[in-house]
């Protein structure tokens, strides 16, 4: 959590979102790749389960977890769905983000949690979070950034 929390840092020093996501090996250590937020429609989560579809079969994804620092939107949960990820773990919840972008332009949130996404599927794909002991954490980032755009 804390190293996809370290991504999302070098996306806000690069001008975006403060988001950052890690795909997890079945090992449950091995990092096979990282991104962090590139614009509002190429969010970390899709865009990472984008370029995991095109690098790994869906068995091995099945085995995999996306790890967050923010609970993914229904872009992101849908296309970790089709990516074939088996896990999500994310740091804090939409409602956190929310209550820290408010009506803010560049985020309007959807009020639509990813276990409602996962559960309009077929797939079996496990989600752990928010994770109370790392949620102050992921959202320190956000506290000034959305105010200050």
């Amino acid at each position: 959590m804390r190293r996809a929390n370290a991504v999302a840092l070098r996306a806000m020093a690069m001008g975006r979102h403060p988001f950052g996501a890690l795909l997890v090996g079945p090992d449950d250590e091995t990092v096979l790749a990282e991104q962090g937020n590139i614009d509002t429609v190429n969010h970390a989560e899709s865009t990472l389960a984008r370029t995991a579809a095109d690098n790994w079969p869906g068995e091995y994804l099945a085995r995999c977890t996306l790890v967050t620092t923010f609970e993914p939107c229904a872009m992101c949960t849908g296309t970790i769905y089709w990516a074939n990820i088996g896990r999500i773990v994310y740091g804090a919840s939409e409602q956190a983000l929310l209550a820290l972008t408010g009506d803010h332009e560049e985020n309007p949130t959807l009020s639509l949690p990813c276990r409602e996404v996962i559960a309009r599927g077929q797939k079996a794909i496990e989600v752990v979070g928010p994770i109370q002991t790392m949620e102050a954490e992921m959202v320190e980032p956000h506290r000034h950034f959305w105010s200050e755009r």
